[in-house]
């Protein structure tokens, strides 16, 4: 009996470390899935279509700053929720959203909007995760990958299991090298804020000519943010080199502080500490909705569901805005935003009983055909909704990138809450595909960017 036991524990820890499908399941990818692992069959009823492509890179005007016209600007909602009829709509909805409408009754609503599956990616970007359905596993309990190869994206796009859902948001793809000017804002009670205004890079190893591949090979970007106002925090920088598996290489981060003029390691920029400028308002995990090591949570795969989340976000991120349309009290400005129905991944991670963290529970929810996390609940230690978080995302028709337009991460008990990555009054939109140096993601190049 002992030895049944054991050899059925090894054939299920095997089956966990050897997550590569068949040929015959990754056939599906462009099939009957679409070329990320979506469902390419829209719902029974119709209200959610059938994915045929997604929009064409002119779907809309590119305006001088490189801001997107919306494609939809010209449709209504067909309903909006509001407090006197979530209870209608609650199947639909996260127990944070429902929450939401409790602690803002008069303020919160969700404007539902016509269903669109907008997302698609090019063509290399596709073959990429043909390449890793075939090939990438699994190993330190999840916690790692291997055979992840080339270009390096969504490393599971047929998942088995909660932590490999996780996996192909953390390897989703962002336009190979990015940078962006973003606004936060950590608003009082009242509403009243503080812009801090970052310069931000993310660079991926592929797309780095001049790097050593070798020594990059557990690395999965180079990620550098300068933190330029309000003047009292300008001149910081931050220098994060993310790993694949930080358990067998944690993530590697220094700052630059303007004030002492030194570059120090920064072992706080990880997990539960706090994140830049945040106001205790957010942990450094929640930046992109989720960041880092999936290792201190137990990832539980619940299933699929149809929900409202935050899709489409073009009015958001107009420049015709400015940050005081957008941050009001409580919440940001709900006329402004979008919701779609759509199918997401629902897992629910909690923290290993070996481990600690302040959200003690996570419910997150991730749309299916971006593999981009559209809301998390945050539980505390006693069991308590603490945190709601939604990620507004847009599709940027133009570079085929899917992205977010604004994260919000809403305190409960507080009454507060942080909007992340706004850039309605900056120079320009996202700058997709720079050229990127290696020299540029070292300690030694912080000093110079920091220099006031």
């Amino acid at each position: 009996m002992r030895k049944t036991i054991a050899v059925l524990a090894l054939s299920l820890l095997a089956a966990h470390v050897m997550a590569a499908v068949s040929p015959e399941e990754a056939a599906k990818l462009g099939t009957i899935l679409t070329p990320v692992g979506a469902e390419k069959a829209g719902n029974a009823d119709g209200s959610i279509p059938a994915w045929t492509g997604g929009i064409p890179k002119n779907a809309g005007a590119v305006d001088s700053k490189g801001f997107l016209a919306d494609p939809f600007a010209s449709e209504k909602p067909l309903f909006v929720i509001t407090a006197a009829t979530v209870d209608k709509y609650k199947d639909k909805l996260s127990d944070g959203q429902v929450a939401m409408f409790k602690r803002y009754p008069e303020t919160y609503k969700i404007p539902v909007y016509p269903s669109h599956r907008t997302v698609n990616l090019p063509a290399d970007i596709y073959e990429s995760i043909k390449r890793s359905a075939l090939n990438v596993k699994a190993i330190n309990d999840g916690n790692g990958l291997e055979n992840f190869t080339g270009n390096r994206y969504y490393a599971f796009p047929i998942p088995k299991n909660g932590v490999e859902v996780l996996w192909n948001h953390i390897t989703r793809y962002h336009g190979g090298n990015l940078r962006r000017i973003i606004t936060q804002a950590t608003p009082q009670t009242n509403g009243s804020y503080t812009p801090i205004r970052f310069e931000e890079e993310v660079a991926v190893p592929q797309a780095i000519p001049d790097i050593d591949q070798a020594k990059a090979a557990n690395v999965l970007s180079y990620f550098k943010q300068s933190v330029t106002a309000p003047a009292r925090l300008a001149g910081n920088v931050l220098l994060v080199h993310e790993t694949l598996d930080q358990v067998k290489e944690p993530r590697l981060a220094w700052i630059y502080n303007a004030g002492q003029r030194r570059v120090r390691r920064a072992p706080q920029v990880s997990y539960d500490g706090p994140g830049t400028a945040s106001d205790g308002l957010r942990t450094t995990d929640n930046f992109d909705m989720f960041s880092g090591a999936p290792d201190r949570y137990d990832w539980k795969l619940v299933g699929k569901k149809e929900m409202y989340i935050p899709y489409n976000s073009y009015k958001l991120d107009s420049p015709s805005l400015k940050y005081d349309d957008i941050i009001k009290a409580g919440h940001i400005n709900q006329d402004l935003t979008r919701y779609e129905l759509h199918r997401v991944w629902e897992v629910v991670g909690t923290v290993k009983p070996s481990e600690r963290h302040i959200y003690a529970k996570r419910h997150m929810y991730i749309d299916e055909d971006s593999w981009q996390v559209a809301l998390v609940d945050h539980y505390d230690g006693r069991g308590q909704l603490w945190r709601v978080a939604e990620g507004h995302a847009q599709f940027y028709y133009d570079h085929q990138v899917p992205a977010y337009t604004v994260e919000t991460l809403y305190d409960l008990i507080a009454g507060r809450y942080i909007a992340l990555g706004m850039k309605n009054e900056e120079k320009s939109s996202f700058v997709f595909g720079f050229a990127a140096k290696a020299a540029d993601y070292t300690p030694a190049a912080l000093r110079a960017e920091g220099v006031r």
